[in-house]
């Protein structure tokens, strides 16, 4: 073998280096993410606000991930000029980061309710549906970073079937909760908490969603952000088979 194959098998292992490193970060930041969340929930379920002004204070760590794995991503590309996988790969990172800080951003929200819920001390009205669809959004959430783990598109569109579940959910919980207001006018201060609780979990299963459709985007070859269920079950097979 002469100096040019082994510069050539250098400089490609230095770039499967790279690629494997903003991988790596991004499942790093999906950790903290899916802990954020956790806290978040079980900060208004317990009415912990120092677990939830803890969480609160993770958000800045996040942030500071995004913009980190977005230059890396940016060098990549302009460094390497990828092609075909190797820029779908940058490309669904670079969108599962941007998701995966908007989540971040959703569980920061759910703690600073949480915090005003505690201080507030009132019923604990429409904590069934928190609880409910909080269960549903975390395990969402830790399936699709497993689904990025492990290129799983079977998983990633089980996720985003999920998200029907979580959308009907949350509908039903808003019509209870606007009920409850009409019916006891003195619970509304504390019901607009729990609806826009609410309104962050449902956020946070589109977003985990979104993921799922970045992860079939970068093993299929097909972008199926705005296609059916069906579309996406289709596309997540043929890349699986």
């Amino acid at each position: 073998m002469n100096f040019e194959d082994n510069y050539s098998t250098h400089i490609s292992q230095q770039f499967n280096d790279e690629l494997e490193q903003i991988r790596t970060q991004l499942l790093t930041m999906g950790g903290i993410v899916e802990r954020q969340v956790n806290d978040a929930v079980e900060a208004l379920l317990t009415g912990d606000a120092d677990l939830a002004e803890k969480s609160r204070r993770t958000d800045q760590q996040t942030n500071d991930m995004e913009l980190l794995i977005d230059e890396q991503c940016t060098t990549i590309i302009a460094r390497r000029q990828p092609a075909a996988s190797d820029l779908r790969l940058i490309t669904a990172i670079s969108k599962a980061v941007s998701d995966l800080e908007r989540i971040g951003d959703e569980a920061s929200r759910i703690c600073r309710h949480a915090i005003d819920l505690a201080d507030d001390g009132n019923s604990q009205r429409g904590y069934q549906e928190v609880r409910h669809i909080g269960n549903l959004v975390r395990e969402m959430v830790k399936d699709v970073l497993t689904a990025f783990a492990r290129s799983d598109t079977e998983l990633a569109y089980r996720v985003a079937k999920q998200d029907k579940a979580v959308d009907q959910e949350y509908r039903t919980a808003m019509r209870s909760l606007i009920t409850y207001m009409m019916e006891d006018p003195r619970a509304i201060s504390s019901s607009l908490n729990v609806i826009w609780v609410l309104r962050s979990l449902e956020r946070i299963g589109d977003h985990a969603c979104n993921m799922a459709e970045h992860l079939v985007y970068l093993v299929s070859g097909q972008d199926v952000r705005h296609a059916s269920l069906k579309e996406m079950k289709e596309a997540a097979q043929q890349s699986e088979g």
